[in-house]
């Protein structure tokens, strides 16, 4: 018996409430907006072709996101997707302090952000489990125990269900759950969360100082241990030595009026770059204290 339109209509209003959840989640998964994007697509497709074989054992909900976590990690087997090109720069830029693993993070822009509680079990704050730092960490996992870590510690799902997910047992989800919490504990770095005022005066101190060409305003705002990164380049460039050798070739370079406009990502503060009229990527900023910590240039994002 075919479909109709009733149906389909039923279907999008049936899966619509999960839609922004499971872009969020792929999101973790893959840290790449693009990719995130193409997996919520695949996993409504697939969900809509397969309907009929819903039996209703567990949730819509729990039903989703196992599609969708798997179609995840079929996205990290395909290596050939992850990778995109590394940029040539338009100059000669000093030696990397090393180069970056994950050159396909994108930045989550905050408007796509939707409010929600953790559950009680959740190891994770909403807010910081959608950090760079939290994000990064992930990318760096094998893919299996970045997928149980986020199901088990951000979204909560029984160990159970996980294992059902993943078509495994729940001693193999609690052993990849230990792996995946000492591996992420040591990637990650705990950005400190501040009043929004002593936020914005510190992030417009340091745009400020970046428009201007002010090399020593940027560096003073730095923390000792800070660090530049500009996905999908890999260079970066840790330390503030390090990061001036790199500042003080760009900013010599010619370029048409710099602007930079406040906005937010991954939780994050964060500026739109311009270069005149024509878009410059994203900068989001890892705060720390009273100090900014990390820079990350998205180069192709706008």
């Amino acid at each position: 018996m075919g479909t109709t339109a009733t149906d389909e209509h039923a279907f999008h209003e049936l899966t619509s409430t999960y839609r922004h959840e499971l872009h969020l989640h792929c999101y973790r998964i893959l840290g790449s907006l693009t990719d995130a994007e193409d997996a919520v697509q695949e996993t409504l497709l697939a969900a809509w072709r397969g309907l009929d074989t819903f039996e209703g054992r567990s949730s819509l909900r729990t039903w989703l996101y196992r599609i969708a976590t798997n179609r995840c990690l079929n996205v990290l087997r395909d290596t050939g997707r992850r990778r995109p090109p590394e940029p040539v720069p338009p100059f000669d830029p000093p030696e990397p302090s090393r180069r970056g693993e994950v050159t396909w993070l994108e930045a989550y822009p905050d408007e796509l952000l939707k409010d929600s509680e953790p559950g009680p079990e959740a190891r994770y704050s909403t807010r910081e489990a959608v950090e760079l730092a939290f994000i990064t960490g992930l990318q760096l996992l094998p893919p299996r125990q970045a997928a149980t870590l986020v199901l088990r510690d951000v979204l909560c799902f029984p160990a159970d269900e996980v294992a059902s997910m993943l078509g495994t047992t729940e001693t193999a989800i609690k052993g990849m759950l230990q792996r995946a919490r000492a591996s992420l504990d040591k990637h990650r770095a705990r950005a400190a969360h501040r009043p929004s005022a002593q936020e914005r005066a510190l992030t417009r101190r340091f745009a400020d100082a970046f428009t201007e060409g002010d090399l020593d305003g940027v560096l003073r705002l730095l923390t000792d241990d800070a660090w530049l990164a500009m996905p999908p380049a890999p260079h970066e460039y840790h330390g503030r030595d390090a990061i001036a050798g790199f500042l003080r070739v760009t900013m010599a370079i010619p370029v048409e009026a710099f602007t930079m406009t406040p906005t937010r990502a991954n939780n994050q503060p964060a500026f739109q770059c311009r270069h005149g009229e024509a878009p410059a990527g994203l900068m989001v900023l890892t705060l720390d204290g009273e100090r900014i910590r990390g820079i990350t240039r998205f180069l192709a994002q706008k």
